[in-house]
């Protein structure tokens, strides 16, 4: 019957359908697309922490949509076949928004990272890996270079020289039998700041979920 209304006053016709909500796993992957971007310079710093915070705060599918219609797409399927892998990927920055590798980008054989007081995140927990070493010559001055990796992900960096600045290696001892899938190569200079190497966290999700064992009641 037309005219009635749904339990919230509104017309009950078409076009009147609630708003689809947005899940933990929706944002996550708005912000990835909100990170890649920022770090291959189509975000601003501002830019970046003003989409994140709403991304983070977003309730429904449409509040993410408008987050990043102005960007290309990103690639969701992950057909990424061995020719689309580059030789060397060359990255030059100085003072700008963060430079960022996440979700599922290609690892290329060779990085060149000439890169003064600007954070860089690799993050391999979605990368897709077609070689087992990948090389990283590293120019790098000021802030902190992070890579995140996954089971059979190993990081060397004895060939990388530290000038006034320290890495933190931390990994997950529960995945450290895990048969090596790809070995990271730094080599070069890092001055200043630091080198981190991790697992990933948590996501919000996980984190939400995340609860203390309920202790068992006294006799």
């Amino acid at each position: 019957m037309s005219g009635e209304n749904s339990p919230t006053g509104k017309p009950s016709g078409s076009g009147s359908s609630p708003e689809l909500r947005a899940s933990h796993a929706d944002r996550d992957r708005v912000v990835d697309v909100l990170r890649i971007a920022a770090g291959d310079g189509l975000l601003t710093a501002d830019e970046l922490d003003g989409r994140l915070e709403a991304a983070l705060s977003a309730r429904t599918l449409s509040e993410l949509a408008v987050l990043t219609a102005d960007l290309p797409p990103v690639s969701a399927t992950g057909a990424m076949s061995e020719a689309e892998v580059k030789d060397v990927v060359r990255i030059e920055q100085v003072h700008s928004s963060p430079v960022e590798r996440l979700g599922r980008w290609v690892v290329p054989r060779r990085m060149e990272l000439a890169v003064y007081w600007c954070e860089v995140t690799l993050d391999f927990t979605e990368a897709v890996i077609t070689q087992d070493t990948l090389r990283i010559d590293v120019d790098m001055a000021g802030k902190t270079l992070t890579l995140v990796t996954r089971p059979g992900v190993v990081v060397d960096t004895d060939g990388l020289q530290l000038v006034h600045s320290k890495v933190k290696y931390r990994q997950d001892p529960t995945r450290s039998a895990a048969s090596v899938t790809l070995r990271v190569e730094l080599v070069g200079q890092k001055a200043h700041g630091r080198v981190v190497v991790r697992p990933p966290r948590r996501t919000f999700g996980e984190w939400l979920l995340r609860r203390p064992k309920s202790l068992p009641a006294g006799d």
